[in-house]
């Protein structure tokens, strides 16, 4: 067995080591992708508080803006009462209450009566026309609510006004720089999947790097959600007016694939490494049959030369009066030369299959061999048809049968009983060939026929291998180990 062995711990050499480097490559690819999420996730951070801070400078001008717009309300609320007590005459020194009238220079106004008709207007671009003034006045009433004023003794009057054209060109400003902040916590994400939500969590108001089906169905929309808080905690944005975002996001896509990559790279990889096992071994078994046929026939050559000066040599021991019964087994063992050597002169030419009495073929076979056996092994031939027949090459398959009765002779240190069972199964014949032996450890029983695989201390481990060869390949037939017990026997089944 030391060949078989050996070929045996190499593979498993190999194999340990193929295994070595492929995880030592698994390794160093999730080192890799384990340094390159967590360079993104700080890029991530970063970002994320750059959003936080954004988000609190967009508070912040919110909250000026709110107190500009509360300063224009003042400012009108005190116009007003100035106005009034200019009207009432209240006041000795009009002074400051003049002052405060006409330093009114940028908040659009304008005063009507009970009858919606305009009695005054300051600050409005193109005043004297009456169209502009009654466009102007709409507007202002989906603004604020009116105040009463008493510009006339008497009568009362209702005062519009609107947010002055600076603060309204600045709110404009706020509002893009609101919208522009939108924008950009989405585009600035990278190559990051990112959506930014309301205060619900349920509705996208921008995203980014994410598939468009996905936003459009809240079914989706919602699992997909859910998908990246698993995977990172949302970010929530507080600002202007107390108006709440939060920002889903996760892994890159790249980074994604890359998580996958070592196992893409291990299948590749197992893939070539099976083609090439493939490729190798179908070459090396054409080879093997190669040097299988070329040492066959060269066997085959190299005996004839022998066999032939071998009868001639009989026929001079004959000449000379030699005992006739040693003549006879002499005759034999030529004979048996002769078919020794017709047996490897067809190995690897498509042997000749004709009908034969199998009983016939196998009880000649043993009888052969039984003067060359231990007396002490018992051999039974039994078969339900002795008329039974089936195609085989006589030569190749007595080889066979004799490779099979030495092993298991063998197997029983010379001495049990070797039976031969012949079954016809109508389509098929089945040949079951028993020992009373050391019978065959199971791990071995599927290995037993490969080349090298041997028991015997100075054995080649080819006997088996060339049985299954003649029976599979020439023969067309099948050959395994039927049944084995340590200790108890085998039993081979053709």
């Amino acid at each position: 067995m030391g060949l078989y062995s050996k070929k045996q711990r190499w593979k498993a050499f190999l194999l340990i080591l193929a295994l070595v480097i492929i995880g030592l490559s698994l390794w160093y690819s999730n080192h890799i992708v384990s340094k390159i999420r967590k360079e993104e996730h700080q890029k991530v951070e970063l970002w994320s508080q750059a959003i936080e801070k954004r988000a609190t400078l967009v508070g912040f001008a919110e909250q000026l803006f709110a107190e500009l717009s509360s300063n224009e309300k003042k400012k009108v609320s005190l116009w007003l009462e100035a106005t009034n007590q200019v009207n009432r005459g209240d006041l000795e020194d009009f002074t400051f209450v003049t002052k405060v009238i006409q330093d009114n220079t940028t908040i659009p106004m304008i005063v009507v009566d009970e009858n919606g008709e305009v009695v005054f207007d300051r600050n409005i671009e193109g005043g004297q026309d009456p169209e502009v003034l009654q466009q102007e006045l709409e507007q202002m009433k989906k603004g604020f609510p009116p105040m009463e004023v008493n510009l006339v003794p008497g009568e009362k009057q209702f005062l519009y006004y609107k947010d002055s054209r600076l603060f309204s060109e600045l709110k404009d400003v706020m509002d893009d720089l609101i919208n522009s902040f939108i924008s950009e916590t989405v585009i600035n994400s990278a190559s990051v999947p990112v959506i930014l939500t309301d205060e619900t969590r349920s509705k996208a108001i921008s995203y980014g790097n994410v598939d468009t089906a996905a936003i459009a169905n809240q079914e989706q929309l919602m699992l997909l959600l859910n998908k990246m808080q698993a995977v990172n905690e949302p970010i929530k944005l507080t600002y202007g007016e107390g108006r709440v975002n939060y920002i889903f996001y996760e892994d890159s896509i790249i980074l994604t694939q890359l998580r996958y990559f070592p196992l893409v790279q291990f299948v590749v990889i197992g893939l070539f490494l099976l083609i090439a096992y493939l490729l190798f071994s179908t070459f090396r078994k054409a080879e093997q049959n190669q040097v299988w046929v070329g040492m066959a026939k060269e066997t085959a050559h190299q005996l004839g030369t022998p066999l032939s000066a071998l009868m001639a040599w009989m026929d001079v021991l004959e000449d000379q009066g030699v005992d006739k019964a040693t003549l006879t087994e002499l005759n034999k063992d030529v004979d048996r030369l002769e078919v020794i050597t017709e047996r490897f002169s067809k190995v690897g030419a498509a042997p000749k299959l004709e009908q034969e009495n199998i009983t016939e073929v196998l009880e000649e076979a043993v009888a052969y061999l039984g003067p060359r056996l231990s007396s002490k092994v018992k051999t039974t031939v039994n078969s339900q048809n002795r008329n039974l027949s089936a195609k085989l090459n006589r030569p190749l398959f007595g080889w066979v049968v004799e490779n099979l009765t030495k092993n298991a002779v063998d197997a029983m240190e010379g001495e049990g009983e070797l039976s031969i069972e012949i079954t016809d199964e109508v389509q098929q014949v089945y040949i079951d060939i028993s020992d009373t032996g050391k019978g065959i450890p199971p791990k071995f029983q599927r290995t037993i026929f490969q080349p090298g695989y041997t028991t015997k201390k100075r054995g080649w481990g080819l006997g088996l291998s060339l049985t299954k060869r003649i029976i599979e390949n020439y023969h067309k037939g099948k050959i395994f180990v039927k049944r084995s017990e340590v200790g108890e026997g085998t039993t081979f089944r053709i």
